[in-house]
């Protein structure tokens, strides 16, 4: 399983509609939270994401709208008991928040919280990786420091072919040997090589978040091919001036990213509380970019829909 659920989508503020910028992207069993805008830990109650398979949380940057639900969160799964350490990459600013929020309030976490600043990574750099899932550095350009993040897979595995293993006559006690790509021999001597069973790995699939940023281009060869990519899509492009001044993107700008990058498909977010409806953003997106969705709370996409 690799997949994303978008928790909130509102840039700025909450709305009756949209909560700020929260997701969960999961890979097999386990769980990553990117950014933690106000009320995420309702909305993972809401869609039931089991915390004691969260192993780390992203954060883009410091304002309000992604990070204002961390201390609550953090502070809640203590007091659920967890007692197995988390990672938590952020800027760096964001420990001196954390620590004087805890003090203050006499709240203490009974787990070791991993602070790791993103600042200590450049642009396209790997992050955080796992046996076979890469966390990646993207350069964004806001008002403030902010980062992206992109997942994506390595190591994968040639697939096993069951069927032909059994138009073999090969005993099932050997199927692990040739899954680890080992030759065997069989009772009378036949010799079968792994790439009798064996096919090629399934193609590798990523998903790739940038949250608050204007237009850059730059930002292009860090998410080329992406499976997926969630990319801010504030106003509409009659408000690009506007866009500009306060560095963040419009629907057609969002989709040009997609195009310039070569994505499988492009997922809209982040939207300015002025817009009751999110249909014109989206026509306006999918003139340049026909595989374009809107990032509604709850929605889940799955990297293998579009690999």
């Amino acid at each position: 399983m690799f997949q994303v659920q978008i928790l909130g989508t509102s840039a700025a503020i909450p709305t009756k509609f949209h909560r700020p910028s929260a997701q969960v992207v999961s890979y097999h069993d386990r769980h990553y939270l990117v950014d933690c805008g106000e009320g995420t830990q309702m909305q993972l109650l809401r869609y039931r994401v089991k915390l004691a398979r969260l192993d780390a949380i992203f954060i883009s940057h410091l304002h309000g709208d992604h990070v204002f639900g961390l201390p609550g969160l953090l502070t809640s799964m203590s007091l659920y008991g967890r007692n197995f350490p988390l990672k938590l990459f952020a800027p760096a600013a964001l420990k001196k928040v954390l620590d004087d929020t805890f003090k203050q309030t006499e709240s203490y976490l009974m787990y070791d919280l991993e602070f790791i600043p993103m600042e200590d990574f450049a642009p396209g750099s790997v992050v955080f990786e796992t046996e076979r899932m890469k966390v990646f550095s993207l350069p964004l350009e806001h008002r403030i420091f902010c980062r992206g993040f992109r997942f994506e897979e390595f190591n994968k595995r040639p697939r096993f072919n069951f069927y032909e293993a059994k138009a073999l006559e090969i005993p099932n006690e050997y199927f692990a040997l040739l899954k680890q790509g080992n030759p065997i021999t069989l009772a009378d001597g036949q010799v079968i090589e792994p790439e009798r069973v064996l096919s090629p790995p399934d193609p590798i699939l990523s998903y790739s978040y940038c949250s608050d940023t204007k237009y850059s281009e730059p930002l292009v060869d860090h998410i080329k091919d992406s499976t997926v990519l969630y990319h801010e899509s504030t106003f509409l492009d009659d408000m690009k001036l506007r866009a500009a001044e306060t560095a963040h993107s419009t629907s057609r700008e969002a989709a040009e990213i997609a195009r310039l990058a070569a994505v499988k498909q492009l997922i809209l977010g982040h939207f300015s509380a002025r817009y009751k409806s999110l249909e014109p953003m989206l026509m306006e997106a999918r003139e340049i970019f026909p595989d374009t969705e809107l990032a509604n709370e709850g929605r889940i996409f799955k990297m293998k829909d579009y690999g």
